[in-house]
């Protein structure tokens, strides 16, 4: 598994990153995983209802992922895992189990008790009848190889999400991990326990398939 660290880059320009490496990996290259932070922008699935964008002077980016809209910015972790499932299984739903488990298991490390809501992907925290989303998911797939991903709100101002209902859900209340750890927690410290567990955690939960070898 390769791990690339992008810092911070214009979604464009991760865009065709990630284009570059599906078509690597999808030709038999090493796997990837593209960490990095993006400047400020809104982006909407392939599928998403522009009436979730809020603010007539906001341009959402429509890119070929699920979901619906969301905003990406500084102190957000975008991962963008370019994994080949036509060698895992091709299980999409089991794939974005994955992400939720590693998400989950990462905030745990940091003391932050993060869980799945029933129908809704992503991870989440607090109560039950109103919990707030620490993590947006969406995914795109070529030939069975994935592109997007993951974007954990590590310690980044909500406001922005005000302005969108997040992911389609009207008044969502977000959160981070720095708001539920009650502290200030660095960036390279969450980059270092994703990396730490991701390669491990795949292997188990979406092992490749020998008769694809």
């Amino acid at each position: 598994m390769l791990v690339r660290d992008l810092g911070i880059i214009d979604f464009h320009d991760a865009f065709a990153v990630q284009v570059e490496t599906v078509a690597a990996v999808a030709a038999g290259g090493e796997e990837t995983l593209l960490l990095l932070e993006h400047p400020p922008v809104y982006t909407i699935g392939s599928g998403g209802k522009a009436g979730n964008v809020l603010d007539p002077a906001i341009s959402a980016v429509r890119v070929n992922r699920g979901g619906d809209v969301t905003y990406h910015g500084p102190g957000q972790l975008i991962g963008y895992p370019i994994i080949d499932l036509g060698r895992r299984g091709r299980d999409l739903h089991r794939y974005l189990r994955f992400l939720e488990e590693l998400i989950i298991i990462v905030a745990g490390e940091f003391q932050v008790a993060a869980r799945r809501v029933a129908g809704r992907t992503g991870v989440w925290c607090g109560a039950t009848s109103a919990p707030a989303k620490l993590a947006s998911i969406g995914v795109g797939v070529r030939r069975w190889v994935t592109m997007h991903g993951f974007a954990i709100n590590v310690s980044m101002d909500p406001a922005p999400f005000r302005r969108i209902n997040p992911c389609g859900i009207a008044a969502c209340p977000v959160t981070s991990l720095a708001d539920e750890h009650g502290a200030a927690i660095a960036m390279k410290e969450i980059k270092q326990e994703v990396v730490r567990r991701f390669e491990i955690l795949l292997a188990h939960c979406l092992p490749i398939m020998l008769e694809d070898i």
